[in-house]
């Protein structure tokens, strides 16, 4: 993997992205270019467009409702063990006065600048992606879904 930075830490699994996302939304096209066109067969296209939505909608949301609660969690997790380890004080004050993007953010800079960061961020509320446009030595994220 090259090494991360702001332009390319986004994750994308390739049999979903790439291969099933593309063959279900050209089924999709395909169905709803056959409700018009397939006059004899309408009501089985518009059907067939209808559940090629549903199974598209529901595989979406599923795999990422769950993938992304977890990971959200485990990412408040880190942030309060990374947090007392570097305070050696619990963060439920601190925590409570950030974003959800702004924690995530900060799990991207390195010690020194998490520090100086975390405290931008209270006294400036710096967004989530500010955040991350600031830190100039990238702590890659290897295991993100």
């Amino acid at each position: 993997m090259k090494k991360q930075n702001y332009q390319n830490h986004r994750k994308f699994y390739t049999p979903h992205h790439f291969i099933f996302l593309p063959i279900v939304f050209f089924l999709l096209g395909f169905g709803i270019y056959k409700v018009f066109n397939d006059w004899k067969h309408q009501l089985i296209w518009v059907l067939f467009s209808i559940l090629v939505f549903l199974l598209t909608y529901l595989a979406i949301m599923v795999r990422q409702h769950y993938a992304l609660v977890l990971q959200n969690r485990l990412v408040r997790l880190e942030f309060k063990q990374r947090y007392f380890e570097l305070f050696n004080k619990r963060s439920d004050d601190v925590e409570d006065k950030l974003s959800f993007s702004q924690i995530a953010a900060l799990r991207f800079a390195y010690d020194d600048e998490f520090k100086i960061l975390l405290e931008k961020a209270l006294k400036e509320n710096l967004s989530g992606d500010n955040i991350k446009k600031s830190i100039k030595n990238w702590k890659p994220d290897k295991q993100r879904v």
